[in-house]
């Protein structure tokens, strides 16, 4: 009995501290009446600011709905533009509350920052953007070529390897900055520029010419992108973890920015749980019960989000290929609500 009782008190008093630790960045953020959010500087499809100097893209969109989850209002948010190699340093420092700003998942990034990946928001690999006029079809082509890449990422570690792999010899230029290296690279001072097929996308956008550029077709690495937070703040992981989650599952429930409402009155019993009229999931989350409602009203379902900024609806046009739902052909997919 007593060892029961004993049992009962350490879940008690575990429970307690971790309630208690974990509120921290939520009432910061309540306090200071707006979300910090770490961004890109300027990748469009993703996070960019346009002429009237208004935040837009897939990661943005991340942000507002955190905002709107806590606030009701996805205005909330001030976006602090981020270089590949301060983002971290922003995050661990608590400038930011969160980093929304195209960034790989990798286990040493997980175990030696002090970050937890909440999710992932997009499934990308590296690729390269050649000129048409080099007439290279394939990166097997690329023996002895010269390629610039931002330091700070991934990428360099990814063309080692790919170039070693196949045998092949390659001079690497690399810039501080991705629009540094894009414009190495449109100058000619290297053969082809690397980085996410993505950012690829995006960054050919910016060209002058920019039907004069391909993505070449080989993929070399997983680059699965999302929004991280810092260790020890267990309620904060879970609101920035389900806020994503929300946007997943609403796609998959058929749940959009016009239909919300109406879907809310819904008997269904997945829907009552979502929408909160049945249960507390929401609070459980230290949020309202209408967080759902609130996040989709502000920004729509994921989909919603994907086709505006970098899908069909976009000047990207980027296929929704692995991030496609699980059940439509991908392999997108969030954890149930319940």
């Amino acid at each position: 009995m007593k060892r029961v009782s004993l049992v009962a008190a350490l879940a008690a008093a575990a429970v307690f501290s971790v309630s208690s630790a974990g509120a921290q960045t939520l009432k910061t953020v309540k306090d200071r009446g707006m979300l910090s959010c770490g961004v890109s500087q300027g990748l469009p499809g993703f996070s960019a600011p346009d002429d009237k100097g208004n935040w837009t893209g897939l990661d943005v969109d991340v942000c507002r709905a955190i905002a709107a989850a806590i606030f009701d209002d996805p205005s909330k948010v001030k976006f602090v533009p981020l270089s590949a190699k301060d983002r971290f340093t922003a995050l661990q420092s608590g400038e930011i509350d969160v980093l929304s700003r195209n960034t790989t998942w990798t286990l040493s990034r997980d175990t030696s920052l002090g970050v937890n990946f909440t999710g992932i928001s997009y499934y990308d690999g590296q690729g390269f953007m050649a000129k048409k006029a080099l007439k290279v079809n394939s990166a097997l082509e690329l023996n002895g070529a010269s390629i610039c890449v931002q330091t700070g990422t991934t990428n360099e570690q990814n063309v080692a390897d790919y170039f070693k792999g196949n045998n092949m010899k390659y001079e690497v230029i690399a810039f501080a900055n991705a629009d540094e290296a894009v414009k190495a690279y449109e100058s000619g001072r290297c053969d082809v520029f690397t980085s996410d097929v993505s950012q690829l996308y995006a960054q050919r956008l910016k060209l002058a010419t920019p039907a004069d550029h391909i993505v070449l077709p080989e993929v070399i690495s997983k680059e699965p992108l999302g929004p991280l937070v810092r260790h020890g703040d267990d309620q904060w992981f879970d609101i920035v973890k389900w806020t994503l989650f929300a946007m997943i599952n609403a796609e998959e429930l058929g749940i959009t920015q016009k239909n919300v409402d109406a879907m809310a009155k819904s008997d269904k019993p997945e829907l009552k749980r979502v929408f909160g009229t049945d249960g507390n999931l929401g609070e459980q989350l230290g949020l309202t019960k209408d967080w759902v409602s609130r996040i989709i009203k502000a920004t729509g379902n994921y989909g919603e989000s994907f086709e505006r900024n970098v899908g069909a609806g976009s000047k990207l046009e980027i296929a929704r290929g692995l991030n496609k739902l699980w059940n439509k052909g991908g392999i997108m997919y969030a954890p149930p609500i319940r």
